[in-house]
């Protein structure tokens, strides 16, 4: 008798999204939704690009990004959701930033349009950068700290170094 009053499942009416595809946002995504450590400032671009980069692919966004879902036409049935998929990714990217480095890209049309622009800006292989992370690790002395502390200081210098200005490798 009490399927007699059971109501059916909800038809799917081809709105649905399905939650692994890049189009799709949960409920509990919003624009101020950050789960980095520190904001993009001139100084930091390699830790926060792989934090970021961490963040999308989690999020099944990184494809927004580098590229590899294009805008579709206006005609098409995934406007929309590209539309506001993006949007999204604009918010977490801006959000991200320090107030100066925020202004210089709002006016960016795609989140694919920010990410290359800061990796234009901020993604070179620097030459004054990789002196100035040497000469900081030829300084860097122990002072007192831990030496798990001391490490890890230089292991961060060497990881950005090596990110900076990778060591060649032999392919013969």
């Amino acid at each position: 008798m009490a399927k007699d009053n059971a109501t059916p499942p909800p038809k799917n009416d081809g709105n649905a999204i399905d939650p692994n595809s890049p189009y799709y946002l949960h409920c509990s995504d919003y624009p101020r939704q950050m789960q980095i450590n520190d904001v993009l400032s001139d100084s930091n671009y390699g830790d926060w690009v792989q934090e970021m980069k961490n963040f999308l692919f989690a999020k099944n966004k990184i494809s927004f990004v580098n590229g590899s879902i294009k805008r579709p036409e206006e005609e098409s049935a995934q406007y929309m959701l590209w539309i506001r998929c993006d949007a999204m990714i604009k918010g977490w990217l801006t959000t991200a930033m320090e107030k100066d480095i925020r202004s210089s890209v709002k006016h960016a049309n795609t989140a694919a349009e920010i990410w290359a622009d800061l990796e234009e800006r901020f993604g070179k292989k620097s030459a004054p950068r990789a002196y100035e992370l040497k000469q900081t690790l030829t300084t860097t002395a122990q002072n007192g700290a831990s030496v798990s502390a001391y490490y890890t200081k230089m292991r961060g210098l060497w990881d950005e170094i090596q990110t900076v200005s990778p060591t060649p490798y032999c392919t013969c």
